[in-house]
């Protein structure tokens, strides 16, 4: 009756131990599923601001707006003739 008793108690332990196995293991998984969704909505927010910054690269490197700054802001303009210099041909 002793060794059906300890049995029964080792049973016991090793149930009782997988229950507490499978609650840690679907605690992680639900904190490791809001960490994704964190991260995925990060990585959204991070393409879009690469996609506004790739029209934004686009627009400034156009020569017609890289023209119109340097005349209006920079108070630039177009060398005369005369002052046309051509090296090394």
């Amino acid at each position: 009756m002793t060794n059906r008793l300890i049995l029964l108690v080792l049973v016991l332990a090793i149930d009782v131990g997988s229950a507490l196995g499978v609650v840690y293991t679907r605690s992680q998984s639900r904190h490791l599923a809001v960490r994704l969704s964190t991260l995925e909505g990060d990585h959204d927010a991070a393409l879009a601001e690469w996609s506004r910054l790739q029209l934004e690269q686009a627009y400034l490197a156009d020569a017609n707006q890289i023209e119109t700054a340097a005349r209006g802001n920079l108070h630039m303009q177009s060398p005369n003739e005369i002052n046309f210099l051509v090296v090394g041909q």
